[in-house]
């Protein structure tokens, strides 16, 4: 591969660093700036997902769980009939019902509501759960308290035995909302060779030198188109995108993205504020790097 052009345009939309793995070993990496920790924004939220696949097999929640039921003291005292039907699987496909995205990043620090649970469960339902597709902080928020309520611990001490420490990964920062939960939609800082091993860990289904470490089954229905979107999809917590691959997606263009035709996964940090433009270049070049990972 002619890694002229690809560096060139790299650069202009602000690559920061790339990971290529290809079955399972390091084939490519381009850094065009140091690796460091750094904030994965949305990336967050397939970390909080797998968090509720761990939680449902260690039987602390149920998907088909109704949020009235899950969180009885921040409900409303008249929840609206939409509100009722609202399900913990609802948290993960982005079809909560409500009509705009809540708790994205510059709202969070100027709300004046310091419980974001009842903030979050106050809100207008406009829609009846799972229709309609809008991205919002809200459902992963919710999802990963659900997960620390049930647990007794933060989202972090929760998934060091069970996801961080098998991979390798150190204990990382996580951002956390004004009652100390851990704020599941975002703010989890890593390097992108820790995220990479993430989708590593993704690609081979969960399992991690012989050990589950997320339910496969789970992982199966989370890659899996759950919702329209007016794309290739969105399943729980991850992006569908196209030749068949799936994958975690920050702001910024933090992607962890997952090819399981090609046993495959490709890595990037970036500071991109135009995040589908490097998204398009990771596609086009997709091929190529496969390719150059192949030999």
């Amino acid at each position: 591969m002619d890694w002229t052009k690809f560096d060139e345009r790299a650069k202009e939309l602000r690559l920061l660093n790339l990971i290529v793995l290809q079955d399972g070993k390091e084939a490519v990496r381009r850094n065009y700036d140091d690796e460091m920790r750094r904030n994965q924004y949305s990336a967050s939220k397939s970390f909080t997902s797998a968090a509720v696949g761990i939680a449902r097999r260690e039987g602390l929640l149920s998907l088909d769980e109704r949020l009235v039921e899950a969180f009885p003291r921040e409900i409303p005292e008249e929840p609206s009939a939409n509100l009722r039907k609202a399900t913990v699987r609802d948290l993960l496909t982005m079809g909560l019902g409500q009509e705009k995205g809540e708790l994205m990043g510059e709202q969070r620090p100027f709300l004046k509501e310091q419980n974001w649970i009842k903030y979050s469960l106050a809100l207008p339902f406009v829609e009846e759960p799972g229709r309609k597709f809008v991205y919002n902080n809200v459902g992963p928020y919710l999802a990963g308290v659900l997960v620390q309520r049930r647990a007794g611990c933060d989202l972090v001490s929760y998934l060091m035995p069970r996801l961080f420490e098998p991979l390798g990964i150190s204990r990382p920062t996580w951002e956390a909302d004004p009652a100390c939960y851990t704020f599941g939609a975002g703010g989890l800082f890593l390097s992108v060779s820790e995220l990479a091993l993430f989708g590593q860990l993704l690609l081979q289904k969960g399992n991690w030198k012989g050990k589950q470490l997320i339910p496969a089954d789970y992982l199966e229905e989370a890659s899996k188109k759950q919702i329209e979107n007016g794309g290739e999809g969105y399943g729980y917590l991850f992006w569908r995108g196209a030749r068949n691959s799936f994958r975690a997606d920050g702001k910024y263009g933090q992607f962890a993205i997952v090819y399981p035709d090609d046993n495959a996964v490709i890595t990037a940090n970036a500071e991109c504020r135009e995040q589908n433009k490097l998204l398009d270049l990771l596609m086009e070049y997709q091929p190529a790097l496969i390719s150059e990972s192949k030999g």
